[in-house]
């Protein structure tokens, strides 16, 4: 958790929130992605950083390219 939030807080306009999804590498244990996001709040700690992280950032990467 403090590595994840340390890079949040220092580079809130390069870090996307991701679970690997649909985890096609495991075929044992699949962890619950809703307890992955769970976490999204102690590592985003403000209302801003969480919209940079899920929004703004992913976004800005898939989509807004020039």
């Amino acid at each position: 958790m403090p590595f994840a939030s340390t890079l949040v807080e220092t580079f809130p306009d390069r870090v996307l929130w991701g679970t690997d999804w649909p985890h096609p590498n495991l075929t044992s244990h699949m962890p619950d992605d809703g307890k992955l996001v769970d976490f999204v709040p102690r590592i985003a700690v403000t209302e801003e950083l969480r919209e940079r992280l899920l929004v703004d950032n992913p976004t800005r990467l898939y989509w807004d390219q020039p």
